[in-house]
């Protein structure tokens, strides 16, 4: 049922909207634990749920306001517009970071990963054998995936729909790496990267009355790649979200065991300390992609020497566990205030 919220509500809801698109785009984190220990995930599930026939049959007869309430509009429309702020903005801050910083962003995530970890047991009343099931079967899929080699970069448009139906289950499933998934496909640079990159060009350009990029046929093909990705994303999001739903109501505690099962089997891909391992042409020289950039093979995880830059490493593990508590209490209170 869509509330009328306060322009600090809504103000919140598109902070949100930032955070879940700036961690969506971090391979090793997902948006869904943003969304779940903030305490908005099974309103963000249900509202994509409503998406469905009987909506569609109202825009049909252009009942737009009836339409907008049913789908809670005014939820989702600061949410997504967050999220769609958060690639052109945040996530590019986030890309510095992860480039000057690394040791110190995975190790911000690896706190907030374990705090999540604490946050979604809560969910639990009473622990039972189908809650135990549904963890063993999530850190048998989270570690499986976590274990994979990248594959080779596809921009088929056919593989790159089938990415987008795939990759959304990390705004949908918390600790199922949406950007992770992208590596294992090998179109992570291609959809999070050169597309994104390709389409804020041109908008810039657009602005500025130059239409140039229309003879330019890279950046043609960049801009279909990402329009069949976002159509790709967008159903998934929504055939995800009816299943989940259905899920979360007739076996609520097996899907929770299996999401924090999730959370646990993908700490292993956020680990702060790890090397990665490039591959290499028959020289023994790194192989290049299309941006020049050495393509990934795989990390190599090791323990850490205890040094300053580990304690300052740990720190900032201590903060990630402090924003997710903060996450959580804020949740917890909304959840009140509603009540």
């Amino acid at each position: 049922m869509a509330v009328e919220r306060s322009h600090t509500d809504k103000f919140l809801l598109f902070i949100k909207g930032l955070a879940m698109g700036a961690a969506n785009k971090v391979p090793g984190v997902s948006g869904g634990v943003v969304a779940f220990v903030a305490g908005f995930y099974e309103e963000f599930i249900y509202s994509l749920k409503k998406i469905n026939l009987k909506s569609f049959k109202l825009l049909f007869y252009r009942d737009f306001k009836t339409f907008y309430r049913y789908v809670n509009g005014q939820f989702l429309s600061f949410l997504v517009l967050g999220m769609l702020f958060s690639y052109f903005s945040v996530s590019k801050l986030l890309d510095y970071l992860i480039e000057k910083y690394e040791l110190f962003v995975w190790s911000t995530f690896f706190g907030m990963i374990i705090a999540s970890i604490y946050a979604i047991s809560r969910q639990f009343k009473a622990w039972d054998i189908k809650a135990y099931c549904g963890i063993g079967f999530g850190v048998l899929v989270g570690v499986g995936i976590s274990l994979m080699n990248p594959a080779k970069e596809n921009d088929h448009l056919l593989f790159v729909f089938l990415c987008g139906v795939i990759s959304v289950s990390g705004m949908t499933l918390p600790g199922l790496s949406g950007s992770f998934i992208l590596i294992l496909l090998g179109n992570y640079v291609l959809l999070l990267v050169d597309s994104v990159n390709a389409l804020f060009d041109t908008l810039y350009e657009i602005s500025g009355f130059n239409f140039s990029f229309v003879n330019k046929p890279e950046r043609i093909r960049l801009l279909k790649v990402l329009g069949v990705f976002t159509l790709g994303s967008a159903i998934g999001l929504v055939s995800l979200s009816h299943v989940l739903s259905y899920m979360i109501k007739q076996h609520r505690k097996i899907t929770f065991g299996a999401l924090t099962g999730f959370i646990l089997g993908s700490l292993g891909v956020v680990w702060p300390w790890k090397r990665k391992v490039f591959e290499l042409d028959v020289a023994g020289n790194p192989l290049l992609d299309s941006n020049g950039s050495p393509v990934l093979k795989n990390y190599v995880r090791y323990m850490p020497e205890w040094h300053a830059e580990t304690f300052y490493a740990l720190l900032f593990v201590a903060l990630g566990v402090l924003i997710i508590l903060a996450l959580e209490w804020y949740g917890d209170k909304n959840k009140k205030q509603h009540a």
